[in-house]
């Protein structure tokens, strides 16, 4: 079986994330390279297990959390899809044709609100990747540019992004810390309103509700 570590060592995988951090970089976007994916396919898998999911599920997350992006350098619009068909262009005959499925389908899926959830995998990806706010994504170093673009300001801002799953009370919350001398909470809510609610649609699917605290203030 094909793992998340067969696939991190893919030379075609890794091109196609190294360009499309290269592609976001050049439109001013945070970062979607090798930072991003690594801790989306880690988050990924960390809800997967925390919600009892099967080990090769656990490991379906990964895969899907470390590939999502990568069709960005191809389409921003239509990365997601690009993404997808990447993954089954490499692997095609390495997966049983229902876990290719599976895969491509939480790929296409994750950047996709008006799709109705048919995979946990998918709903993971969502959690995972929607919830990876942080400084660390912010690739310009100059302030007074970070301060100019929204997305880079709110980025920055947070200097802790965590998500909890607490299986008995089924409840997954993302709990962040904002620097508000920086940026207010409500530039937060300006550019992830929909990620959050996606967030919640995701983890309903999974049977779990979806709390978020900023600072230390439960607003979920």
């Amino acid at each position: 079986m094909i793992t998340l570590k067969d696939v991190k060592a893919n030379e075609q995988i890794l091109e196609f994330i190294n360009q499309t951090d290269r592609a976001m970089d050049a439109l001013s976007y945070t970062n979607h390279g090798l930072r991003h994916t690594g801790v989306v396919a880690d988050r990924a898998m960390k809800i997967a297990k925390s919600i009892g999911l099967l080990p090769r599920e656990v490991e379906l997350c990964g895969i899907v959390g470390f590939c999502h992006d990568m069709g960005n350098f191809m389409s921003r619009t239509n990365h997601h899809y690009f993404a997808g068909l990447l993954f089954h262009q490499i692997f095609h005959d390495q997966f049983e044709a229902k876990e290719m499925a599976q895969i491509m389908q939480a790929i296409a899926e994750h950047d996709k609100p008006e799709m109705s959830f048919t995979t946990a995998i998918a709903a993971v990806l969502v959690l995972a990747d929607k919830s990876d706010v942080d400084r660390s994504r912010v690739s310009q170093r100059n302030i007074e540019d970070i301060k100019k673009d929204i997305h880079d300001r709110v980025n920055y801002a947070t200097t802790e992004s965590n998500i909890k799953v607490e299986k008995e009370k089924k409840r997954i919350t993302l709990a962040l810390k904002i620097d508000t001398n920086f940026t207010p909470v409500m530039e937060y809510f300006e550019i992830f309103t929909e990620r959050m609610a996606f967030c919640r649609t995701a983890a309903k699917f999974l049977g779990y509700d979806f709390g978020l605290i900023i600072n230390k203030f439960r607003l979920l």
